[in-house]
């Protein structure tokens, strides 16, 4: 949402927007702006006032439910409204050939390298991403081509349809699918159709850049396709990468069984190796020159808040990711592992997603800490399932406390100069990592 208000800033409208919480790396590009941010829900943010009219249209996110004291009044009042997916799908994309990238993980760093080897190839795109691509520093702006991070969570309140629907892409990265967003899909099922409707909206002349090594992607195809498909994997595929170092830090591209080129970059994990493949297909399939794209891949920084390295305070190495699914969680600590061998990797979690808070992830959990030396584990009074079933699995390697400031205190009594210290939260994590960087600095 704060992307799309970044977008119609650019369009020239005048913007306000209201949350329930508002932090770090979107406040701060909104202020930059100069979108006005109110907190909370109140019906008089969407009232005329003393210097300001009602607004002429108000952008729903998905957040907001019937009973939430703003939309109340926006449908009492009728209001204008529309959902951000359908805002953006007629005001932005129509029009505009548009590369989308949908699957249950990597949705923000594939969209990021998208982006980044389409500008370095001279495309200048634009983007709406769910995240800050470092290169860029900002997550979103006007261009063509447009790339999207295409979410299949649902749209709005009045619009149970997943967000992607509403993108109507030309080429469509299908990088993986797994089981997630319980509030909203009763199996993987449900999660497969919505990914065959977005099949369905890929015209014939476009492509589908589809993941080799994933059965459930495979399956949605089996349901119909009429769009040329080609498949990228780690050492399968049409597009394949092979590793030239175990922590993914180095790798080998070739296309049909044709050698590329050899990538070196300071991105690490099989699963960012799979994401840089993708990128590259789809570029490429929209017009980008591979070699200049493949040089470009040592320049990538990635985004903020993927395994972001914030500081090194006392030489310990402190990361903020956004990592809150099982497979997402492992994936991440198993590059991170990978390249730093022996040393300690103590994990700071807080289970802030929908499906992590209601349990459907609960047993996975356990395996996928599994390189974690140490793991502190938030559990708030409200969390509904007890987190002490970690320790079956972890075998004393974790902690689990009340609050942000019992976590902070239990990591600084842990941890020694050459660990890396990994907080992982799909939410504002109330600021603990830097809050943990400071404290190390003191």
């Amino acid at each position: 949402m704060g992307g799309i208000a970044a977008l119609a800033c650019e369009l020239g409208h005048q913007v306000e927007g209201s949350d329930q919480h508002v932090y770090p790396p979107m406040s701060t590009q909104l202020e930059t702006l100069g979108i006005g941010l109110m907190r909370g829900y109140r019906p008089e943010h969407l009232q005329a006032g003393p210097g300001h009219a009602a607004p002429d249209l108000v952008v729903v996110g998905n957040a907001l439910s019937r009973g939430n004291p703003a939309v109340e009044y926006m449908l009492n009042a009728h209001l204008h409204y529309v959902s951000g997916p359908q805002w953006l799908g007629e005001t932005v994309l129509a029009g505009r050939p548009v590369l989308a990238v949908a699957g249950t993980h990597g949705k923000t760093t594939t969209a990021s390298l998208l982006a980044f080897l389409l500008e370095r190839t001279g495309l200048a795109p634009g983007f709406l991403i769910g995240g800050v691509p470092e290169d860029f520093g900002i997550s979103a702006r006007l261009g063509t081509p447009f790339v999207v991070e295409a979410d299949e969570y649902d749209t709005a309140f009045f619009d149970k349809r997943s967000k992607f629907v509403h993108y109507r892409p030309d080429i469509a990265i299908l990088n993986n699918l797994e089981y997630d967003h319980a509030d909203i899909f009763p199996d993987v099922a449900a999660i497969q159709r919505q990914f065959h409707h977005l099949v369905r909206t890929v015209p014939g002349h476009g492509r589908l850049v589809v993941n080799a090594q994933d059965a459930r992607l495979a399956e949605v195809l089996a349901m119909g396709c009429w769009t040329p498909v080609e498949t990228f994997g780690i050492d399968c595929g049409d597009w394949q990468a092979h590793l030239l170092a175990a922590d993914g830090s180095a790798f080998e591209v070739s296309k049909a069984g044709r050698h590329l080129g050899d990538v070196h970059w300071s991105l690490l994990g099989r699963h960012n190796v799979a994401n840089a493949l993708a990128a590259l297909a789809a570029a490429a399939a929209a017009g980008g020159d591979l070699p200049v794209m493949l040089d470009a891949l040592k320049d990538f920084h990635g985004a903020k808040r993927r395994m972001e390295l914030l500081g090194v305070p006392g030489g310990v190495h402190v990361y903020d990711d956004f990592a809150h699914h099982p497979t997402a969680i492992a994936t991440t600590l198993a590059g991170l592992r990978a390249k730093v061998g022996g040393e300690r990797i103590l994990v700071a979690l807080e289970p802030r997603s929908n499906s992590m808070r209601q349990g459907a992830h609960a047993k996975a959990l356990g395996p996928a800490l599994r390189d974690a030396d140490e793991v502190i584990f938030l559990q708030r009074a409200d969390l509904p399932w007890d987190a002490h079933a970690l320790a079956a699995v972890l075998g004393g390697r974790e902690t689990t406390v009340a609050d942000v400031d019992s976590l902070l205190a239990a990591l600084s009594a842990r941890v020694r100069p050459g660990d890396h210290v990994v907080f992982m939260s799909n939410g504002g994590f109330e600021g603990a990592p830097r809050r943990f960087v400071a404290l190390l600095g003191q």
